[in-house]
């Protein structure tokens, strides 16, 4: 790649997954939350543009209804300097919002994406980005899943999150700590991501 050109995706760190009706579970939040923070500073001092998102769904929604305490942005996050907001109400911040547009015009070439969850917006994103072309980094520790139970089955919180970021770590996003990214921030140098074959030849070695 040539010159790398971050820019931090903030992904609905809203209060819903934290006193709401959809709480985070894994990481616990006193964990992502504060790597969140500490991601989205490092990204103000190293000149690294900001983008929050909003995910927003009509009044009255069960969840993340527009002007309910559980939509607003959590107050550490909405305290802190962004370049750019947006609001979207489907799982990719792609999706009906112009955050294609308002990278291409800064020619930024790698997004990092912290925020929630990692099995649905953050992976939505992931996906459309690496799709269209970026460099995707995910923060495994500044994102967090919640445990589901349907029809097909149950999976907890930890379980959730740790197979996704062990899938899109195949070649769709390069998925590290917040150190690793602090550090690679500081030394300008890109994360890669591994590939879907030395993924399943390692854990056919590994029986």
């Amino acid at each position: 790649m040539s010159q790398i050109k971050r820019a931090l995706i903030v992904i609905d760190v809203q209060n819903e997954y934290f006193t709401g009706n959809l709480r985070i579970e894994y990481p616990d939040v006193r964990i992502s939350l504060p790597n969140i923070v500490r991601a989205m500073d490092a990204a103000q001092a190293a000149g690294i543009p900001v983008v929050v998102v909003q995910h927003l769904a009509a009044e009255g929604a069960p969840v993340f209804a527009r002007g309910s305490e559980g939509a607003a942005i959590h107050p550490e996050i909405a305290g802190r300097p962004r370049n750019h907001h947006i609001e979207k109400s489907l799982a990719s911040c792609f999706v009906g919002t112009d955050l294609e547009a308002w990278l291409r015009e800064r020619q930024i070439n790698t997004l990092s994406i912290v925020g929630y969850m990692t099995h649905n917006c953050d992976d939505s994103t992931v996906r459309q980005a690496a799709h269209a072309g970026w460099k995707v980094e995910l923060l495994h520790d500044a994102a967090g899943s919640l445990p589901y139970a349907n029809a097909i089955g149950s999976a907890t919180a930890e379980e959730i999150h740790r197979v996704f970021t062990v899938v899109m770590h195949t070649g769709f996003a390069a998925v590290v700590s917040t150190d690793q990214w602090l550090a690679a921030v500081a030394e300008h140098k890109a994360l890669p991501a591994d590939n879907i074959y030395l993924s399943n030849q390692r854990a056919i070695a590994q029986r």
